[in-house]
C-alpha cells in the first residue's frame, strides 16, 4: 500500500510526500556494544491530568517507565532526570526525585539494567543564589537523594553557579567540594549555552581554551571521583581537544547530537562513548549501528547511523534547547505515547514546518517504526494545523 500525504514548506506550498522507510528490525535480546551508550530519556506527560502543565506538570509513570524499557532492550543504558527529560524546562525538582526514584526501582527488575540520574541545582532558582555556598548546598541535597536511593549520579551545569561564581576558582571549589563527597563516581556535564542560554560562561570562561584548561584541572584533582564527562557543544574539534587530553581512565562522553556518529566511530583507540538525547528518538537504528560496531563491521555501522544525523541536526537546529518537541513528536509517531503533549506544553516550541521536516526525515532515516500509524498521527496534527 502506497503511504502519500501532503506536507508543508518553509515557503508556505504543499507537496506530496510517499514514505519510503524500512523499519528497523528489533533485537531479540539486549545487544552488546563496545561503546557506552547511555540515553537521554524524556517523560511523558498525561493530559487527563494536566491542570498546571507550566507550573506543575502531570506525568503519566506508566508511559514513562515503559519508555526505559524500549531503551533497555535495545542495549541502552539510560541518563534519568537530565535535560532531554526538561529539567528546568517542564520538570522540577520534585517530579526529578519521583522520576529518579521510580528509574531506579525499575532498573532493578530488569536482569542488566543500568542508568545514571541527572544531579543538579534547580532547585535553587538562579536569582535566589547569593554564594557558593548556596550552590553547593543545593548539589549536595541531589547528589545526595540519588546516592541515598542506589543510584550514580551525573553532575549537571548549573544555571545557579553560572550566576554567581566569579572565577574558575570558583568552579573548581564548587566542583571539588562535591566530588570529594561523593560516594561513587561521577559523571561531569558540559552543556554549552546554545542548550542553554543560562550558562553562558559556564566554567569562568567564554572560551574554549579557558574553560577547558578548568576543567581539566577539576578533573586532575579528582581524578578518582570522576567516571568520565560529558560535552555538549556541537563542536566535533572541541570535544576531540578534550579528548585528546583526558587522564586515562576518565572517558569522554560525546553529549554531540550534530556529530555523534564520527565521534562514536573515532581513530583507532581514539573514541568517545555516548550520552545523547538523540538516542531517545532513533534508539533501534542506533542499537543496530553500535551492535555492528562491536562486531568490527565499521561500513555497515555508517550506513544505519549516518542517515540518522540529519534527522537529528534537524531535531537539534537553533534554538537548540526546544529540541525535546522533536524527541517526543518521534516517541508519539511511533506509538510509544498516546498524544503529542509536553510539561510546560514544550510542543509549542516549534512549528509545524519544523515537524513536517523531522517527519520526511524520520522516514528516510529509517526511523518510523510504524509508518502507517506515523501516518495517520502526522495527518491529525496537520489538521490542527489548518493543513
Amino acid at each position: 500500500m502506497t503511504l502519500t500525504l501532503n506536507l508543508p514548506h518553509a515557503n508556505g506550498t504543499l507537496s506530496a510526500y510517499r514514505l519510503c522507510g524500512e523499519p528497523i528490525a528489533r533485537p531479540a535480546s539486549p545487544p552488546v556494544f563496545n561503546r557506552i551508550a547511555y540515553a537521554a530519556a524524556h517523560v511523558v506527560s498525561d493530559p487527563l491530568r494536566d491542570t498546571a502543565p507550566w507550573n506543575s506538570p502531570a506525568i503519566d509513570w506508566d508511559a514513562t517507565m515503559a519508555f526505559r524499557h524500549h531503551l533497555w532492550a535495545h542495549g541502552f543504558k539510560i541518563a534519568e532526570a537530565m535535560d532531554t527529560a526538561q529539567r528546568g524546562m517542564g520538570l522540577d525538582w520534585a517530579g526529578a526525585q519521583e522520576l529518579i526514584r521510580r528509574s531506579l526501582a525499575e532498573a532493578r527488575t530488569v536482569p542488566g539494567a543500568d542508568l545514571a540520574c541527572g544531579a543538579g541545582t534547580d532547585q535553587l532558582a538562579p536569582e535566589n543564589a547569593r554564594t557558593l555556598q548556596d550552590v553547593i548546598a543545593a548539589y549536595e541535597t541531589q547528589i545526595g537523594f540519588v546516592e541515598a536511593h542506589g543510584g550514580r549520579a551525573v553532575m549537571m551545569a548549573s544555571r545557579a553557579l553560572a550566576k554567581v561564581a566569579k572565577s574558575p576558582e570558583d568552579y573548581r571549589r564548587v566542583y571539588g567540594e562535591i566530588l570529594r563527597q561523593s560516594q561513587n563516581k561521577v559523571v561531569l556535564h558540559w552543556l554549552g549555552d546554545m542548550f542553554d542560554p543560562q550558562l553562558a560562561g559556564y566554567w569562568g570562561s567564554f572560551s574554549f581554551d579557558g574553560a577547558l584548561e578548568t576543567v581539566l584541572s577539576i578533573i586532575d584533582d579528582n581524578r578518582d571521583k570522576v567516571e568520565g564527562i560529558k560535552i555538549s557543544l556541537l563542536d566535533n574539534a572541541s570535544e576531540i581537544e578534550l579528548r585528546n587530553h583526558l587522564p586515562e581512565g576518565v572517558l569522554c562522553f560525546t553529549g554531540d547530537d550534530f556529530n555523534y556518529a564520527e565521534l562514536i566511530e573515532g581513530e583507532g583507540k581514539k573514541y568517545s562513548h555516548a550520552l545523547l538525547g538523540i538516542l531517545d528518538a532513533v534508539a533501534p537504528s542506533a542499537s543496530k549501528a553500535l551492535a555492528l560496531l562491536a562486531a568490527g563491521e565499521t561500513q555497515a555501522f555508517r550506513n544505519v547511523i549516518e542517515p540518522t544525523v540529519p534527522l537529528s541536526r534537524k531535531i537539534f537546529e537553533a534554538p537548540t534547547q526546544y529540541y525535546k518537541a522533536g524527541v517526543v513528536f518521534l516517541a508519539w509517531l511511533n506509538g510509544h505515547q498516546s498524544h503529542f503533549t509536553m510539561p510546560a506544553g514544550m510542543q509549542s516550541a516549534r512549528g509545524i514546518v519544523h515537524y513536517a521536516d523531522i517527519f520526511r526525515l524520520a522516514d528516510q532515516a529509517n526511523v518510523l517504526d510504524k509508518p502507517e500509524l506515523a501516518l495517520g498521527r502526522m495527518k491529525s496534527l496537520l489538521q490542527v494545523y489548518g493543513v
